[in-house]
This record gives C-alpha cells, sequence and structure tokens, in this order.
C-alpha cells in the first residue's frame, strides 16, 4: 500500500471521482463515495450481510441466495447450519439457488427471500434439492472472480447456464438483466417455494396470474417469523414469453372444478401452497432479456402502481446510475479523510449498512398494510419496517438523530402507527412486515423515542408518544412486566433471562421519565425513576455482580458468572451484563467499589479468557467478536469500552476504543465480528471513528472515546456543517491530550448534542500518551 500523509487521506482528496446530479437550480457536484463501499463485507461466517443492489432504506433489497436450506430437519430438530443463512448468502459457497428481493441485514434469526428468480437454459427441470449439486435446472455454479457488487448494483456469471445476471433497484422494484451466451430456448424460474429460514408449512398460499405475454401478477401468504405476512408482486418481461407453466408440490384433497383443466401448461392462473412456476423465452446472443419485479404490501394494483411510477422505462443502466446518485447524497451526508484506503473502505461500508434498514414500507400513493393487517394510508409520513430495537435502539437511532433526522421521525411516526393498530396496545418490541415477531426483550421503542425528544428531533404530539411508552410498560404478560412492577425486578422462575430483562426495563423506564419530565408531569417523572433504580434489585454486593433472584428474595445459588446460557442472561453474562445501567453509571461505579476498583475490574474483563464451553450454546457469540471476555460481536457490551471516562483512568476508554475499531473491524468478506443487527455494529464504529458514542440514548451527552479518522465533516439537515478534525493523527497516537470546540477546550469527558448540531468545529489534539489530566 502506498504510504499516505498522518494528516490527510491524500489518495482520497487527489483522486475522488466526480458525479453530477441535477438539483432545482443548477448543477450541484457529488463525490463518489460509493468507490468505498464493499457490500461483500460481512458476508462471510456471522456478519449475515448480504451482497446485492438496493437503494439507501429501500423495500427491495434484491440479492442472491447461496442455500435454500431447510430450518428443521426430518425428525422436527433445529438445523444450526441454517443460522449462517440469515441473510441468504454466504462467500464460501460456489452455488447460486436463485435471486429474491427481500432481506434482512445482519440480523441473527430470519425470514424473507420473497419472489425468487432464477434464469436458466437447456432442459427445463423444475424439482430441486437443498445440497446443491450441479446439473439441474434450479441452481448453478458461479465464481468470485465474475462476481460484482456495488451500492445499487450486483452482477454474477452462473457458469452453468451461461448467463451472465445483472441486478439494480428503486425504492420499490428491482430490475434484472439476463445476457446469454448462446440463443436458443431460455428459462425463468419463479421459485414460490423459496424462503430463508424455510420449513414445511411456511407457505400458507400462493396464486399467480398471467396476465399477458409479458406480465404475471401475484401474491404469497407465508407464516414463520412474521407469523401472517402477505408480499403481493408483479413481474414484467422485456419481451413476450413464449410458454409458461408450473408445478404445484402440494396435495391438496379438493380440486374442484379446476381438474377440468391442464393447469400445469400455459394455464394463466396458478393457485397452491408450493408452486414453482417456469417462463419461457426464444432468446439470442448478447440480446439481454430483462425482468421488472415491483413488490406490494396491499395488492398486486399497488404493485403495478409503484412499478408505473418507479420504472415506466427498460433502461438499466439509467437505474443503475440513478441508485448510485442516491447512495452518494446520503453517504455524502458525512465526509470523511482517513489515513488509509482500507480505513475509508471499512467507514463508508459501515454507513452504507446503517442505510438498509428500517425499510420504506408503503406504496407510491401512501396505503401499506398495517400490523392489523388492514389496509392504511400514512397521514404526513412515511410508514417504515424492520425494527430490531433491542440492537439499533444503541446506536443506529442515534446517529439517524445526527444524521438522517427526517427518516427517523418518520420511523417513530411507524412506531406509533404500530402502536395504534396494536390489540395489546404496545410499541413494537421486534417487528417487520406488518407483524410484531416479539423477538428480544425490553420495550426499546421507548429509548428511540426518548433519543429524539431529548435531541428536540420530536416537538409535536409528545402526549401521544408519552401515553403509548406508558402503556406499553404497564402490560403485565409481556416478559415479567407484571411482577417487574409488584416485586421490582423480574424473577428468575419467570424468565430465563430474568436479570437482563430488569436491567433493560430499568433503562427503558428512565427514558420514560425523561418523556415525563419533558412533559411537565412530575408524578409520572418521579414513579419512573423509582422504577429506573430497580438495577439495584438484581445486584449482589457480595458477589459483585448482577444476578439472577427468585420470587422469595432470595439469591439463585447455581451460578455462574462466566456463563452466557441459561443463568438469567440474554446472549451475554454475568461479567457484560453487570456493566449495564447506561443511565446511571456514577452510581454502577460507586456500587461495584469506586472509580479504581471498577477501572481494574474493565482491565479484567478485556484480558481475560473466556473458555470456548462458556459461549457453546449460545449461537450469537462466537469467538470471532470476543476480545479477553468483552464479546463485541454482540450488542450488550458495545458502552463498555466507554465506561472508563467514568473511572481514575478515562484515557483507557481511547485505548480500547480504538484497539477494538483495528481488530473487530476491516476490509474483506471477514470484515465483521459478529451480525451486523441492521446496522448497530456498524453505527457503533462511525460514532467511534468520530471520536464519540451515545452510552446513554436519551440524553444530551456523547462520551468522548479516540477519533479514528483524520477529518470529516457532517452536513446536518437543518443546513449547519460540523467539521471534526484529529490534529496529529496517527496509529500510534490513539490518546486525546485535549478537545476544543469552536477553539474553546472542554474540560470534560463529553460532548453536548447542541456543539454537535449547531455546527462548527471539534478538534481533537492526539498523541502517543495519556493525558492524565483530561478528566
Amino acid at each position: 500500500m502506498m504510504p499516505l500523509n498522518k494528516q490527510t487521506f491524500v489518495l482520497f482528496l487527489l483522486t475522488a471521482t466526480l458525479l453530477w446530479s441535477s438539483v432545482a437550480g443548477g448543477q450541484q457536484k457529488t463525490e463518489d463515495y460509493s468507490r468505498y463501499v464493499d457490500p461483500m463485507i460481512g458476508t462471510h461466517k456471522m456478519g449475515h450481510t448480504f451482497p446485492g443492489a438496493t437503494v439507501p432504506f429501500g423495500m427491495v433489497q434484491l440479492s442472491p441466495d447461496t442455500r435454500h436450506l431447510m430450518m428443521y430437519d426430518a425428525r422436527g430438530q433445529y438445523v444450526r447450519e441454517a443460522y449462517r443463512y440469515c441473510s441468504g448468502y454466504q462467500y464460501e459457497d460456489s452455488t447460486i439457488f436463485g435471486f429474491s428481493h427481500t432481506h434482512f441485514s445482519g440480523t441473527g434469526h430470519s425470514d424473507l427471500g420473497d419472489i425468487s428468480l432464477m434464469p436458466t437454459t437447456g432442459i427445463l427441470e423444475l424439482d430441486h434439492s437443498d445440497t446443491g449439486q450441479t446439473g439441474t435446472n434450479l441452481h448453478s455454479r458461479f465464481r468470485h472472480d465474475t462476481e460484482r457488487a456495488e451500492p445499487g448494483y450486483y452482477m454474477v456469471t452462473l457458469d452453468d447456464f451461461g448467463v451472465d445476471v445483472e441486478l439494480t433497484t428503486t425504492t420499490r422494484v428491482g430490475l434484472h438483466r439476463y445476457t446469454f451466451a448462446k440463443g436458443g430456448e431460455a428459462h425463468v424460474i419463479l421459485d414460490m417455494m423459496a424462503n430463508i429460514y424455510n420449513f414445511e408449512g411456511k407457505n400458507v398460499w400462493t396464486f399467480l396470474r398471467v396476465e399477458n405475454d409479458t406480465l404475471v401478477t401475484g401474491y404469497r401468504q407465508t407464516t414463520g417469523w412474521a407469523r401472517t405476512r402477505t408480499v403481493y408482486f408483479v413481474m414484467a418481461f422485456s419481451q413476450p414469453m413464449t410458454s409458461y407453466g408450473h408445478r404445484k408440490y402440494d396435495e391438496t384433497p379438493y380440486k374442484g372444478f379446476y381438474r377440468r383443466f391442464d393447469q400445469e401448461s400455459s394455464f394463466p392462473e396458478m393457485a397452491g401452497r408450493e408452486i414453482r412456476a417456469h417462463f419461457d423465452f426464444d432468446v439470442r446472443p448478447k440480446d439481454p432479456l430483462l425482468v421488472k419485479v415491483a413488490l406490494s404490501s396491499v395488492s398486486t394494483a399497488g404493485a403495478l402502481r409503484n412499478l408505473q411510477r418507479e420504472l415506466p422505462h427498460w433502461d438499466f443502466d439509467r437505474i443503475r446510475g440513478e441508485a448510485r446518485q442516491q447512495w452518494n447524497r446520503e453517504l455524502g451526508r458525512v465526509d470523511v479523510e482517513s489515513l488509509t484506503r482500507d480505513q475509508q473502505i471499512v467507514f463508508y461500508t459501515a454507513l452504507y449498512h446503517t442505510m438498509l434498514g428500517p425499510v420504506v414500507y408503503e406504496d407510491v400513493d401512501g396505503q401499506y398494510r398495517g400490523l392489523d393487517q388492514n389496509v392504511h394510508t400514512s397521514d404526513g409520513f412515511t410508514n417504515y419496517t424492520i425494527f430490531s430495537l433491542w440492537d439499533t435502539y444503541r446506536a443506529l437511532h442515534p446517529l439517524f438523530n445526527l444524521i438522517q433526522v427526517a427518516r427517523n421521525t418518520d420511523m417513530i411516526n411507524s412506531m406509533l402507527a404500530h402502536y395504534d393498530q396494536s390489540v395489546h396496545p404496545m410499541l413494537p418490541i421486534w417487528s417487520h412486515y406488518a407483524n410484531e415477531n416479539w423477538c428480544m426483550i425490553g420495550y426499546h421503542a421507548v429509548s428511540v423515542i426518548a433519543d429524539a425528544v431529548a435531541k428536540t428531533n420530536w416537538e409535536t404530539g409528545l402526549d401521544r408518544a408519552l401515553k403509548a411508552c406508558v402503556t406499553t410498560s404497564r402490560i403485565p404478560y409481556f416478559d415479567g412486566v407484571g411482577e417487574y412492577m409488584d416485586l421490582g425486578y423480574v424473577p428468575d422462575e419467570a424468565s430465563g433471562s430474568s436479570v437482563s430483562i430488569t436491567l433493560e426495563l430499568a433503562y427503558d423506564d428512565w427514558c420514560i421519565a425523561q418523556l415525563a419530565s419533558q412533559a411537565g408531569n412530575d408524578a409520572l417523572y418521579n414513579r419512573y425513576m423509582e422504577r429506573s433504580r430497580s438495577y439495584r434489585n438484581v445486584y449482589d454486593p457480595d458477589l459483585g455482580f448482577m444476578r439472577p433472584k427468585k420470587r422469595n428474595g432470595t439469591w439463585r445459588e447455581d451460578f455462574n458468572t462466566m456463563e452466557t446460557h441459561g443463568q438469567g442472561f440474554i446472549e451475554g453474562n454475568a461479567w457484560n451484563y453487570s456493566l449495564y445501567v447506561p443511565h446511571d453509571p456514577e452510581t454502577l461505579v460507586e456500587t461495584m467499589g469506586g472509580p479504581e476498583k471498577f477501572s481494574r475490574h474493565l482491565d479484567e474483563l478485556f484480558e481475560m479468557e473466556l473458555p470456548d464451553e462458556f459461549i457453546a450454546r449460545t449461537e450469537d457469540i462466537t469467538r470471532d467478536g470476543i476480545i479477553g471476555n468483552y464479546v463485541h460481536g454482540n450488542e450488550p457490551g458495545h458502552h463498555i469500552a466507554y465506561l472508563y471516562n467514568w473511572t481514575d483512568r478515562p484515557w483507557q476508554t481511547q485505548a480500547r476504543v480504538r484497539m477494538i475499531m483495528d481488530t473487530m473491524y476491516g476490509p474483506g468478506v471477514n470484515g465483521l465480528c459478529g451480525n451486523d443487527d441492521a446496522g448497530q455494529m456498524s453505527a457503533w464504529y462511525i460514532f467511534s471513528a468520530l471520536g464519540f458514542y451515545t452510552v446513554c440514548p436519551g440524553s444530551r451527552q456523547y462520551a468522548i472515546g479516540s477519533p479514528l479518522v483524520a477529518r470529516a465533516t457532517l452536513n446536518l439537515e437543518n443546513g449547519n456543517t460540523l467539521v471534526i478534525r484529529a490534529e496529529d493523527q496517527d496509529s500510534e497516537n490513539v490518546y486525546v491530550q485535549k478537545v476544543e470546540v469552536n477553539g474553546k477546550v472542554i474540560n470534560r469527558l463529553h460532548l453536548e448534542h447542541d456543539e454537535l448540531v449547531s455546527g462548527g468545529e471539534i478538534v481533537f489534539f492526539m498523541g502517543p500518551e495519556p493525558n492524565r489530566t483530561h478528566r
């Protein structure tokens, strides 16, 4: 690699490509930030990202699936290998089964994989195997040297069929371009049986209509992580099909009078639970066949309107270019200069990953399917879905409160619409595609709302939001909340994650208290501040750790502080979760022995060994994401490195944070140390690379760390510009000597939100040794 000046990323400044995009009143020049994004990062092992094409926050996420693996075996046992395919893609595979239009990015559980297409040549064959063997017409070998992934575009060659596949998208439409090496008969297989996290019975019903020789409409209803999910679509071809048909793989005793027809061949209606359809074409070499697929949650008519509005033409290269322009505009909200090209790639890929969700979930006319399965129309906001809130409240939504304010406001409105449609009623816990899937713990939508209110990004409807938060926090049958309200903690008998739940509910209740304070409701504020201190009820002072407590008030006796399974914690152990009191770290430090003892405790966490036996039964924790006993590959500990700021050695935060960025993130397919979890892992990196982190969402303070960038310019939605500079930035100069805000030295270890959004300049002065007076 070419050596670079310490102060700037010279290559970035000298060679950045300029794109030109039309804007009202003339031309605006836009850096080609997309060239620093590598969608392949995190596609190997447990990153669970996908490499395919999408636009920022796009409903369509069009990507290859390299296995169609069943979630359960013939005995009904969970197939652990399925976990690796949460995004549908694993880099080590050499076979592609299809290109589907919906995916999660980085999650630790899965669903979706809808409307899977596969272009094929040769003898038509519709039977399928999960093993990936060659010689069938449903999958093909491929090589990574013919594969290319960039923002808004994906391409690969299907070796067994001699087909070059290119993919691009708008928000609601996927566009395929298939170029065949040889002429003759070709097929497009529509596999409506394909699912991510598939199992027998997941498909409830499929219905297809061949409207004419270039247009197909239909829908599929599935039950899985989303219990009742329906996806409508329209599919248009750039040339007429010569024939078509389907095969149904389920047995329905009653066939009615449809039995009078040969339904498998050129019959324009197809219906059943398990269907694969084929559409046949006479193709010519190098003369591409294009396919448009538009989605809707409402109806095929809605999907058709989406198609007509967003993609009325067949100009693939134009759509690809427009997708890249969209990405450059969004990535350009943070203009960064790094010390190395690799750091530039890691930063912009992380920023890219933060914009893969939540996704737009409404048609171009504002209609969407709600939680009550009725059709609603958004009023004054854009409806979004995929709220992985146990992950994303920590850093992703706080990042949006800085650089995606309008979208985050729409997301909160979407959460409140969810509440209005909920029969319980509750704000979302973990929701996707008009369904609550109830994954994970806490009611962290309240954190997202409180953070927006604290940062004055939510100034209307406070009473409505507060009511939704309070009501959600009082549902007694959710996660032991009833006993939590009665006892001040969730008892061990009520949940295997009782300690984690108690700790996270206490933080959420602190968030509700802040909302009550903003609303001027002192009684409610006092009540929820009392609830926020519930973490004290599960701290065992003799042991020095948080510990499961029984209903009778005694401690659980069979307890191991290292074990990550079955000890009262979810996806963590007592060492990590005992440090989870983000709303009251001062009291936590004193409770655990004071600043000096607490800092030694943190040292021990980072330097001790976590043996494999203690993570063997927790699939979300892998060796790749562990430093000592600190688990960065999972979310509960993301704030821990910043807790040194509340001790006698705050400079250790600076050293630890830089070490985490250097070791847990990188370029290449293994560049993520664990599930990206809908952008949370990447959001941690963005904040930390800029030099600060939101330890406690819902407050206006950001804990100071150690910036990795040389310079960053944040182009804020309020029109202000914030410049962040790191003087004497170097791989060895990890310690902050002082911080200046607009030319004035600050003698504290945090930044205020107003100091960021008011614009101006923040300068970190870096050095190779700690400044022991900067506290």
